[in-house]
This record gives C-alpha cells, sequence and structure tokens, in this order.
C-alpha cells in the first residue's frame, strides 16, 4: 500500500461537515500524518450545526437531494438501505429513496456522522493515530514556543500540532437575546421556538433560515395536514387562536423554489485555476476583473444551455442584468411571484428540464469564490452590492413540501410578508420584551410592538475582533483586504465617509473587508501578505470577505481537497 507519509501532528479545531472532508482527502490521497486530533464542542462528529439538534428539529429539510450530493466511501442510498432511519416515514417509503426529493436535515446527519467515523476508520488502517476529542470547547489556539507550530489550550489540556485547520462552522453571535426578554437573535437551536403565541410574531429575513423559524413556530401553534389533492391545511391551536407571523426583508422577496438541475456537484474544476488567474492577472494590470467571471462562468455556459435567453441578456452589464432581473420580482406581488416560481420549478422537475439561467447563475456564485479574492476592491463591492442580492434569492433552493408548508399559513392569513428596505428598524421594547419595528414605504409609515421577535437574516460574516482565539489574533492573522485598481474611487469612498478605506505605507489604497485575509489555498495570512504554512481557515464566516458565497456540502470537499494537497505541496512530507 503506496502512502505518503507526513511526519507531522496535525489539529483539526471543529468535527463537523468541514472536518468530515478534511479527513475523506486525507484518506483518499492516502496522506498519512503521525497524528490527527479532532475537537468538537459538540457530542457528535459529522453533523455540525445545520445537520443535528443545534440547527434542525425533525421537520427540517436539507435543500440538497442525495443525487447532488459529494462523493463519500458510501453513497447515502447504500446507507439509507442497510440503516433505515426511524420517525421519517414520508422520506423512506417501501424501503426506497427518491434520489431527487431533498433529505430531512436529521437524517443527512446521520449519514455524515455515519461517513465521518468510516473515514476514521479507515485512517487507522493507513496507520494514522486519531485522537477524537467531543465535548471539548477550545479556548485558544497560540504560536508555539520553540516547540511546535501551535499549541491547542483546551478545557483538557494543552495539544501541540504542526498544523492547525480552523472548521469552527456557523457562528450566531448574541447581541440581544438573554436581555431583552423573547428577542432571539437567530432561531438555533430550534428548541427554543417551540413556543406558544396567541398574538402576531416578528421574523426579520426571507431566507432559508427564516423558513426554519416558520416551520418551527408553526408546528408550536398548530399543525399541517396533508391534502389528498397534494399540499396542505394548517390548523391553528385553540390556545393560539391569535397567531401569525409577520415576515420582514429589505425586498419582501421569498426563497426561490428547487427546480431539475442537470449539473452533477460542483468541483474545483469549475474555476479558474492558479495558472489561469496569474496569467490573467499579468495581463490586466494584477487584478482578476469580475466582468471576465461572469462572462466566463455565466455568460458563455448559457449560451450553451440555452442560447434563446441568451440572446436577451447577452448585450446587457452585470448591473443592467441584475437591475432587470430583480425588476421583474419587484413588478409582482411576492406571493404571486413564489406561486408562479414554484409552477415553473414543478414543470422543470416533471420534464427533467433545467432552468437554465437559474442554475448558472448557481455555477457562477459558486465558480467565483476562488478568484474573488483577486479582485479590486471596486469588484467587490460591485459583486456584493449589485450580483448577491439576486444571487442569495436564486440559490436558495427551497424544497416544494416547504412551499406548500408556506402556502398553507398565507391562505388563513397567518403569514404575511412585509418589504422594509434598507432602513427598516429592529429594535427592543422599551418595556425590555420584544421588538418594535419601524419602516416607511410609498405610501405611509409602518410601526408596531412584537412580543417576540426571530432575527433569521442567516449567517453574518465575521470580523477580526470576533474570532475566539486571541493568541491568532497576535500576529497570526489579519483582516481581510483588497486594493483599489483606480486611486479615484479609494478617494471618493472615503470622502463619503467609509469607514473601511485605507492606505498603506506605499501609498497604495485599500479596502478591509469582513473576515480574514486567506490565500487560494485557504492559509492564513499576516499583515504582510505572507502565508503561514501551518494554519488553514476553512471556517466560512471568517473567511467570507474574500470567499463571499459557499455551496454548503460541495464548498467543504472542494475546499478540504485543496488544504490536503497543499499539506504535501508544502514539503511536509
Amino acid at each position: 500500500m503506496d502512502t505518503n507519509k507526513i511526519q507531522e501532528n496535525i489539529a483539526i479545531v471543529g468535527g463537523g461537515p468541514a472536518a468530515l472532508f478534511i479527513v475523506k482527502h486525507l484518506v483518499e490521497c492516502k496522506i498519512t500524518p503521525q497524528k490527527l486530533t479532532i475537537f468538537e464542542s459538540f457530542d457528535r462528529l459529522g453533523v455540525g450545526m445545520p445537520y443535528g439538534k443545534m440547527g434542525a428539529g425533525t421537520e427540517h429539510l436539507a435543500n440538497v437531494s442525495a443525487n447532488e450530493l459529494p462523493l463519500l466511501a458510501e453513497d447515502f442510498e447504500s446507507y439509507v438501505q442497510r440503516y433505515p432511519p426511524k420517525g421519517f416515514d414520508s422520506f423512506f417509503q417501501e424501503n426506497k429513496v427518491n434520489p431527487f426529493e431533498v433529505i430531512p436535515r436529521r437524517l443527512l446527519g446521520d449519514y455524515l456522522e455515519h461517513s465521518f467515523h468510516s473515514y476514521i476508520e479507515m485512517a487507522r488502517t493507513l496507520g494514522i493515530s486519531v485522537d477524537i476529542r467531543l465535548n471539548t470547547c477550545v479556548e485558544d489556539i497560540i504560536p508555539g514556543n520553540g516547540g511546535l507550530p501551535y499549541r491547542i489550550v483546551t478545557t483538557q489540556g494543552i495539544i501541540e500540532a504542526h498544523a492547525v485547520i480552523l472548521c469552527t462552522g456557523h457562528v450566531w453571535p448574541r447581541k440581544n437575546e438573554g436581555k431583552t426578554k423573547s428577542w432571539y437573535d437567530s432561531p438555533y437551536p430550534p428548541s427554543k421556538l417551540s413556543l406558544k403565541a396567541d398574538f402576531p410574531v416578528a421574523i426579520r429575513g426571507a431566507s432559508l433560515t427564516a423558513v426554519d423559524a416558520i416551520k418551527t413556530l408553526a408546528r408550536a401553534n398548530g399543525k399541517f395536514k396533508e391534502r389528498p389533492q397534494g399540499g396542505y391545511d394548517f390548523e391553528l391551536s385553540e390556545e393560539s387562536v391569535g397567531f401569525r407571523i409577520d415576515l420582514f426583508s429589505i425586498r419582501g422577496f421569498l426563497p426561490a423554489l428547487r427546480f431539475h438541475s442537470e449539473d452533477k456537484s460542483f468541483s474545483s474544476g469549475w474555476t479558474m485555476d492558479r495558472d489561469e488567474i496569474i496569467e490573467y492577472k499579468a495581463e490586466h494590470g494584477g487584478f482578476v476583473d469580475l466582468d471576465h467571471i461572469f462572462e466566463r462562468n455565466f455568460l458563455i455556459p448559457l449560451s450553451q444551455r440555452d442560447p434563446d435567453f441568451y440572446a436577451t441578456v447577452k448585450g446587457l452589464e452585470i448591473e443592467e442584468f441584475t437591475q432587470t432581473m430583480l425588476q421583474l420580482r419587484e413588478d409582482i406581488d411576492a406571493i404571486k411571484l413564489f406561486m408562479a416560481e414554484f409552477k415553473e420549478a414543478e414543470k422543470s422537475i416533471k420534464r427533467k428540464q433545467s432552468i437554465s439561467w437559474k442554475e448558472a447563475l448557481s455555477a457562477f456564485s459558486y465558480a467565483v469564490n476562488y478568484p474573488a479574492k483577486h479582485f479590486s476592491a471596486e469588484d467587490m463591492v460591485r459583486h456584493k452590492k449589485v450580483l448577491m442580492p439576486l444571487i442569495s434569492i436564486v440559490i436558495a433552493s427551497l424544497p416544494q413540501a416547504s412551499y406548500h408548508e408556506i402556502i398553507a399559513l398565507y391562505e388563513q392569513d397567518l403569514l404575511r410578508t412585509y418589504a422594509v428596505g434598507e432602513k427598516g428598524e429592529f429594535v427592543p421594547n422599551e418595556t425590555g420584551n420584544g421588538c418594535k419595528v419601524t419602516f416607511e414605504d410609498e405610501d405611509n409609515r409602518f410601526e408596531e410592538n412584537y412580543k417576540i421577535f426571530v432575527d433569521a437574516i442567516g449567517q453574518r460574516p465575521m470580523h477580526f475582533n470576533d474570532l475566539p482565539f486571541d493568541g491568532l489574533k497576535k500576529g497570526k492573522v489579519t483582516s481581510g483586504f483588497l486594493y483599489f485598481k483606480e486611486e479615484e474611487n479609494a478617494k471618493k469612498l472615503i470622502e463619503e465617509g467609509a469607514a473601511n478605506v485605507y492606505r498603506d505605507d506605499m501609498g497604495k489604497y485599500f479596502m478591509r473587508v469582513t473576515g480574514l485575509a486567506i490565500n487560494d489555498n485557504f492559509q492564513a495570512l499576516d499583515r504582510f501578505g505572507v502565508a503561514d504554512p501551518a494554519l488553514f481557515i476553512m471556517a466560512v464566516p471568517f473567511i467570507s470577505g474574500i470567499n463571499p458565497d459557499f455551496s454548503g456540502l460541495d464548498f467543504c470537499d472542494t475546499a478540504a481537497e485543496r488544504i490536503v494537497r497543499t499539506l504535501v505541496i508544502n514539503g511536509m512530507e
């Protein structure tokens, strides 16, 4: 058996899906460090926040189906046949799995946990010593002092490591929760929203995170009943007679529905490789241009998949294209648009025909991650302000079952949607209980006090100061940053009061973005732009400033592949 031995101890901080894929690629590439230590603050491996009790109840669904999962040692369908799930009768019928049906999140978590332990056993067979530290909180990560490069400080002692990979996953900071009664800074864990309410409840956001909150609150105050002809009715509990959900978001849109996808799981082959990036930058002033990525990874694939639709948008700039697509949504009532998109998605699934522009945009969103580190500051602003409002809606991929539940609530006036714009205000009530929501539209001013408020706008990007490891903040990591292509653009932003635009010692202007600086291989960069060969950051909330989008398990798979390959390339053999 040929293996690539590396005489190092590797520490993985976080034992969720990201860590699973690190171990997968170590095993599949037969990379055999001397020791692998995995630190997980909860009691299970593989599930992370989204796929265990901290992020899902039995009512919550993933937005992927079995055929869309990245390859693991045992495919999902084989796993379910060997370990028939309990409590998911509607999903697993007659001992069969529909590979195109979305998977309950808790069931997917069981599969990921099983896969993780399978890879751990394979790693041990290869001769790797694997140390699993469950229920272990990592308090700090500090540089070594004459010994190995890093020391992991935990509640159970200190472990030294040659390399550290941060896989800490989602972060849900508490701002008002715990200070203001019935104010929740996130809907997680969902158990805290099993609340009886005979009054309206306010939810901020309309993403899949908000749908999670809707599902839990609805079940706490009534029950869904499936109609023989399809869809659901909702029966309100007697003690919740005044219950209603008011959903507030910037534009009032609901997530786009799942449709038939013709592409397989995302892969690293979809995006620019290192050589292509280097060559392009050399010919274009040291930057990769957003317009080039849009052409390469959206317009060209679209021209091949749907020439007719391509012909209608090929002459549009990014701003014009986005405004056109968003304007089509804004001209239609949010619920009517939701219903129309459901019919379109149903037709796509029934005919097994993709909705080409949406699939191409999803692929573009994934592919932009890697070259985004090489954008100018101007292009990153364009991407986040112009493209992301459209992308975030399209890539949501809301399951059809969730659609039926939302419509069941809407039909009884138990769900209302509001577009609050950019200036909507959500502040704790003066009574110290719940939230006051205020916004103005073209017609009137809305001001209402709610006894229960759930902030469900999704994962926020984290900043340098949010990193819980003080030892790394003392020179090992720095905030993400991008240089400006044109000096005048930076000066204009400064004149407008931008607080994140600076000038370095060489006189070049740069923009500080959220999260930490990393290179193409997910290695941490210091303030001089020098990569640390022993520190990798795969925690999405801490790299989203220059890694603007991520695609769940697909992201974990391709990022882990790059990290494992880098461990060998760096000469750690």
